[in-house]
């Protein structure tokens, strides 16, 4: 009887470490409580490059509006969509500047202004000195915005899809918490990177989420455009040629077969 409990202890223990394996292939960022506050401090968000189809809102404000009126777009109104028309009641929005394919936008006043290659700081600096003094006799506060911060997210997660954001500092796990996590199929030791550069190149990194260093990664924080891309795991290529009906079947003749070599081992 020793002999029979001994043998379905074994069988239990075998199964709770195949248990403990899968659940730490799921983690991330392992170990990183271990990182010092001095690593953690040298990492700072890059400022995103401005690239040739971004959309931006520019406002230019100072002591007197009035002053300020020629280099601001007027507003235009929104149209309600359910209708299809405008109402005298509805709000206003403010019109974008679409960065062309030479990197320049059509400023007012100042005309063509390149953009492309810039971030937000560099350009709001350029139409500052470019009105003042030249136009106006106080220093502008100039605000550039981008209207189209978008990451796209592919592959084993829940919810696939082109996701925008309020601000320009989005990191990788906030971008797949926009997609609801990853599948327990997806691949968490291999994620593809795509990034677009200002000069219209692309470049392609493989992230590990498991890994702690990640958070000191340059590729840690996302740039606009980026493209994540999340691989299927083994088991999921394995399953991809098999119908739901025979994955369901091998699925129940295999907890059959656990069951009966573990009354078999513990009877015998």
């Amino acid at each position: 009887m020793n002999g029979k409990i001994l043998s379905f202890s074994f069988v239990l223990m075998a199964l709770l470490l195949a248990s403990c394996n899968s659940y730490k292939n799921v983690g991330y960022l392992k170990g990183v409580e271990d990182l010092s506050p001095e690593q953690l401090a040298q990492v700072k968000p890059l400022a995103p490059k401005i690239l040739p189809n971004d959309w931006l809102t520019i406002t230019v404000n100072t002591v007197n509006p009035v002053v300020a009126a020629p280099f601001n777009m007027p507003l235009v109104p929104m149209i309600n969509e359910s209708l299809g028309i405008s109402s005298a009641n509805q709000t206003v929005g403010m019109q974008t500047y679409i960065v062309g394919k030479d990197e320049m936008i059509n400023f007012p006043v100042l005309g063509k202004i390149q953009a492309g290659g810039k971030t937000v700081s560099e350009l709001e600096e350029i139409i500052q000195n470019g009105i003042f003094p030249k136009y106006i006799t106080e220093m502008p506060i100039v605000t550039v915005r981008f209207t189209n911060y978008k990451v796209s997210v592919l592959g084993e997660v829940q919810k696939p899809g082109v996701y925008a954001f309020p601000t320009e500092h989005v990191n990788l796990f906030e971008a797949l918490a926009m997609a609801s996590d990853l599948t327990i199929y997806g691949r968490r030791d291999n994620v593809l990177l795509k990034r677009e550069h200002a000069d219209g190149t692309n470049e392609y990194v493989r992230l590990n989420l498991q890994d702690k260093n990640l958070v000191l990664s340059p590729y840690f924080y996302l740039q606009q455009n980026d493209v994540i891309y999340v691989e299927p795991n083994k088991a999921k290529g394995n399953s991809s040629s098999i119908g739901s009906t025979e994955n369901l079947t091998i699925s129940v003749v295999s907890v059959l077969v656990s069951v009966a070599t573990l009354l078999v081992t513990v009877f015998r």
